[in-house]
Formats: C-alpha cells, structure tokens, sequence
C-alpha cells in the first residue's frame, strides 16, 4: 500500500525535506502533499478575484481558495504530519489539527517540549508527538511496514 501524508505547519525551517529524505533512504511507501508554503504565493492566492482595500477581505479571500488545496489534501490523506516552530505562531496548523481530529483523521504533532503546554489539546487528539523529524520517520516506518 501507497500511503499518502500530509505535512503541515512551519514553514521556516527544512523539516519537511527532512522527513522525506528519511522515508526516502528507508524505502517507505510513503507519499507526500502539504499546503503551499511559499508564503507570499499562499498569502495572494485570492488576488486573481480582484483587488481589495482591507487587508481582512484580501486574506479572507486568499485563505478560502487556500482551504480548497488543504480540505482536499487533508481528508485524502492516510495520516498528517503537523508541526509547530516556536518562533511564529501557526494558528492555520492548529486549524488543521482539529480538522484532521474532526475527520477522526490519524496526525502526528512535531515540536519541542517548550511549547507542550499551549499544545495541549491538540497534542491530546494526536497518535504521537514527536520532537525531531527523525522520529516522525521512524513511526511511520513502524505504521507503513
């Protein structure tokens, strides 16, 4: 079996390489699909619609068109990968936690022990936490062997 993962959250750093370089080498069936993460694309993805003088309608826009690639990928997805920096807050993370919670969807948190408190409930709905992209590769050699 194929599997296909999704990998949400942080943008700033090479965790997502990580990751897929690791289910690489492994030999993993593995597949993976995330959100755009070119920032500056992601925040004009609704600029095609027309112009806006608040930046609320701007985002508002953007983030709707963004939720067509994200709802799609995510319910299509056999388990999501979602990981938080400390240095920003990903509140689009933390949304699609819950949503993979609601769709009784199988996701894997990744961030450091500093910031497990504010995480608490999403962490809770999690299969696992992990600190380290390399521990995000093992579970999901253990979950795809």
């Amino acid at each position: 079996m194929q599997w296909t993962v999704y990998l949400s959250g942080e943008i700033h750093t090479d965790w997502r390489e990580q990751i897929i370089e690791g289910c690489a080498a492994a030999g993993l069936p593995v597949n993976f699909v995330s959100p755009v993460t070119d920032h500056t694309a992601s925040d004009a993805a609704g600029d095609v619609l027309g112009e806006e003088g608040k930046s609320f309608w701007r985002d508002h826009k953007s983030s709707k068109v963004n939720a067509i690639r994200t709802k799609n990928l995510i319910e299509k997805s056999d388990i999501a990968v979602i990981r938080f920096g400390d240095k920003y807050k990903q509140w689009n993370a933390a949304f699609d936690a819950g949503f993979c919670a609601a769709l009784g969807k199988p996701y894997i948190t990744l961030h450091d022990e500093s910031i497990v408190h504010p995480l608490k409930e999403v962490d809770a709905a999690a299969m696992a936490w992990a600190e380290e992209p390399a521990q995000v590769v093992e579970v999901l050699r253990y979950v795809v062997s």
